[in-house]
């Protein structure tokens, strides 16, 4: 027999030690920082001012935690994109289909609670975090700020009455300056010919401020239309920026201007993952050590974002930043970088990214009732 509950903050550690578990024996598997996850999960994360959650651990009958769920609501993607949705994220649980399904109907009850009687997922919290289960590509590594979760989940979830609702790809492709180089230089000099104002620059930490708001303003602009999409709010994208800025590579961002005008971004970073692996999670007393010696070997990146504003779209640019990026990626090192993530309908990045000797090798699922 098993139950589930819900519980608060002061039952968080319970809520994030679960994945040792369940993941104990997977190689792939990789545990991001503890002190990330629990600031994730605070009130004090700028995303909980817009959005509302409810924790739930499943306990069998010696009261061992066998699962764990979130049920996430939130109001700006349901007043951005009109649909009267929630959310379930954080979804870990033992191959156990009754498990499964009383976790599934605690958030399909706390859902209808808060008047709304359709949900998706995972979202870990929302679309600008992870997202989706894996559904192909189970033998290999995540890349940094990308899930990993287990095969039998897929099983797990359409037992539980949900279905697949989109997938989202992940391409791999070589840094290198190999014999893509002529042909992409042919395309950059028909881009360049086309578009004879646009020139690219990369990051610069000192002007942090004017940079955010303009990466900002692009973010807004440039996926406002995508499924699941909604924007940031400004709060929110200071504080994963401050994150990020410590730990990207200035040279592997690109921002593309047309005049004094940034009009279009390309974001790839270096993965970390590499590093949490060594870390098991711990940043004290030894994992900071680990993370400092571990971070200069580093040799894959992750392309996050990539994208133009509206009216700059189809002439080019992203390949334009793609090739610039790709030879700053060869002078600081590194030999593959995953371009992730891609909706299914998404064709021109999947062009992009096939153009770049990009090969599709992970798939990830969103599911829905």
């Amino acid at each position: 027999m098993f139950t589930v509950k819900k519980i608060g903050f002061k039952q968080i550690d319970d809520f994030i030690k679960l994945p040792y578990k369940i993941y104990k024996n997977n190689p792939y598997w990789i545990p991001q920082l503890d002190i990330e996850n629990k600031k994730l999960l605070s009130d004090k994360n700028p995303y909980w001012k817009h959005a509302k959650k409810q924790l739930f651990l499943a306990y069998d009958d010696e009261k061992n935690i066998v699962g764990r769920i979130a049920g996430i609501i939130d109001y700006n993607y349901i007043k951005f994109q009109e649909t009267e949705i929630g959310y379930f994220g954080f979804f870990e649980c033992i191959d156990n289909v009754e498990v499964a399904k009383l976790l599934f109907d605690a958030i399909t009850k706390w859902l209808a609670e808060n008047n709304l009687n359709k949900m998706m997922g995972p979202m870990n919290p929302s679309t600008n975090d992870e997202v989706g289960f894996l559904y192909e590509g189970f033998d290999s590594y995540p890349k940094f700020l990308m899930p990993y979760t287990h095969k039998y989940y897929l099983d797990l979830v359409q037992k539980c009455g949900l279905t697949k609702i989109k997938e989202l790809y992940a391409y791999n492709i070589p840094v290198a300056l190999d014999d893509r180089m002529p042909r992409l230089t042919k395309a950059l000099k028909i881009v360049q010919k086309r578009n004879s104002n646009i020139t690219l620059k990369t990051f610069d930490r000192s002007n942090f401020k004017k940079e955010l708001e303009d990466i900002i303003e692009i973010y807004n602009s440039a996926w406002e239309k995508n499924w699941g999409f909604v924007p940031w709010t400004r709060e929110e994208f200071e504080a994963i920026a401050k994150d990020l800025v410590n730990l990207a590579d200035p040279n592997t961002i690109m921002l593309a201007c047309d005049g004094d005008k940034t009009i279009g971004m390309l974001i790839a970073v270096p993965d970390y993952n590499y590093v949490f692996k060594k870390m098991n999670g711990k940043l004290f007393p030894l994992g900071i050590f680990k993370f400092l010696y571990y971070k200069r070997k580093i040799k894959d990146l992750r392309l996050m974002i990539m994208g133009v504003k509206k009216e700059y779209r189809k002439k080019g640019i992203e390949a334009y930043m793609a090739l610039e990026a790709l030879i700053n990626s060869v002078k600081g090192g590194y030999q593959n970088c995953e371009l992730s993530w891609i909706l299914d309908d998404n064709i021109m990045t999947q062009r992009t990214a096939e153009m770049m000797s990009g090969i599709l090798y992970k798939k990830y699922a969103v599911y829905g009732n």
